[in-house]
């Protein structure tokens, strides 16, 4: 069962006071050039059940943008992994390709 979406997510219903102004919507950040990017590549193990993930940190941009790293780090390891919380995480040790790719691609702010 697919829940729908509710287009007006403020949680007031009705407001008595004349002066009410509704809340503005905030945009979502501009993603920065590839040049940009203070992307940082980490190994990682803690609190994952002793597997090894790899997470490309720093980021800055819009969601959708995020994904789509995301997914092209993902067929280029070869591997799993998810985007959340602001962060890329790889299913294993993919550094060194992920460094590689991200040169190429044009993130020359990308550092291990």
């Amino acid at each position: 069962m697919s829940k729908k979406q509710n287009t007006n997510s403020s949680p007031l219903v009705y407001s008595t006071d004349p002066n009410y102004l509704p809340p503005v919507e905030q945009n979502e950040l501009e993603t920065l050039d590839n040049q940009e990017q203070p992307l940082r590549i980490i190994l990682e193990t803690k609190q994952r059940a002793g597997k090894t993930v790899t997470i490309v940190l720093g980021f800055v941009g819009n969601e959708a943008d995020m994904n789509t790293l995301g997914k092209a780090l993902k067929n280029q390891c070869g591997t799993g992994g998810s985007v959340k919380d602001g962060e890329i995480i790889i299913q294993g040790d993919h550094r060194q390709k992920i460094f590689q790719y991200l040169k190429l691609k044009g993130y020359k702010k990308a550092r291990l």
